[in-house]
């Protein structure tokens, strides 16, 4: 994401311009008020714009607005380099709705020529009173090499280490690297709050994440039809366990696979969660909401 993605910046940006302007109808509003626990606005801005055309002059206040209105009134901005960090963490002291975290992307960390600068300054923003999770931070196998683990695992040893001194939820990216993301908090000893973003295990993979205690935040991609291993994850967490996010402008849930994500859709991930696990809709998005809460703390 952003510079920490750029091996694709040109076709995404290629993407960006067939999609712009061709967001999905909102869905109808959630029972109860949900936040969405990871997402991209710059990104999201950048590359789509905002949903309905939104007022240019502020794309950030018209992407709360139209997230409000289908009930998803709190968001969660993530950093994935030292610019974004500070951006978001800018936003969320503008913007009541929006809280931050910051952080090197782990696909970032191997291209740093000064990791350890890098670092001091996400250790710096991590101070700062909205800004309340350090990620996303982990280790990717997909897109970083063998050469690029040794800094990987280096600042996600770091990172853990930022999350526990100032007492901040530690957001995870692991793709393709359970074993390993496990192992590394075994090393280090886990932060009491990790969320483990855009879950993508299995059953297993889950019931072991939940038995530690950590939380598993799913994106649109439990809605895929290719996804029935990730449902099964998903009915086996406790409701107490489990967050929603979008990861906006990707991962746009079913059946707007393809076109540009942000907050709004939302209800389309939750009322697929609450059909995945049985749970009554009103009171998934209760737990869900309470649980932002307890991660991220009060907006």
């Amino acid at each position: 994401m952003l510079a920490a993605m750029t091996e694709r910046t040109e076709s995404r940006k290629q993407r960006a311009a067939r999609r712009a302007g061709e967001f999905p109808p909102a869905p109808p509003p959630l029972p109860r008020p949900v936040l969405d626990s990871h997402t991209h606005l710059d990104i999201t801005v950048s590359e789509a714009g905002v949903p309905g055309g939104g007022d240019a002059a502020d794309p950030v206040a018209a992407a709360i607005e139209v997230a409000a209105a289908v009930g998803v009134d709190r968001l969660v901005q993530v950093g994935v380099d030292v610019d974004s960090s500070r951006w978001g963490a800018d936003v969320a002291d503008r913007y009541p709705a929006v809280l931050a975290t910051v952080a090197l992307h782990p696909n970032e960390a191997p291209r740093l020529a000064d990791l350890d600068a890098a670092l001091r300054e996400i250790e710096t923003l991590a101070a700062r009173d909205r800004v309340r999770g350090v990620g996303e931070t982990g280790m990717d196998f997909f897109r970083t090499g063998d050469d690029g683990r040794a800094a990987q695992e280096e600042s996600f040893r770091a990172h853990i280490a930022i999350a526990k001194r100032y007492g901040k939820a530690l957001v995870i990216h692991d793709r393709d690297a359970h074993a390993d993301v496990l192992r590394i908090l075994d090393d280090e000893g886990a932060p009491d709050t990790v969320v483990l973003h855009c879950f993508s295990g299995d059953a297993d993979f889950a019931r072991e994440c939940v038995r530690r205690g950590h939380l598993l935040s799913f994106a649109g991609t439990v809605t895929f039809g290719s996804a029935a291993a990730l449902r099964e994850a998903a009915a086996l967490t406790p409701i107490d366990q489990l967050l929603v996010e979008t990861d906006a402008p990707y991962l746009t849930p079913m059946p707007h696979r393809g076109r540009p994500n942000a907050s709004y859709l939302i209800p389309l991930t939750v009322r697929s969660l609450a059909e995945t696990t049985g749970a009554d809709l009103d009171e998934l998005c209760a737990a869900i909401s309470a649980t932002g809460d307890r991660v991220f703390g009060p907006w």
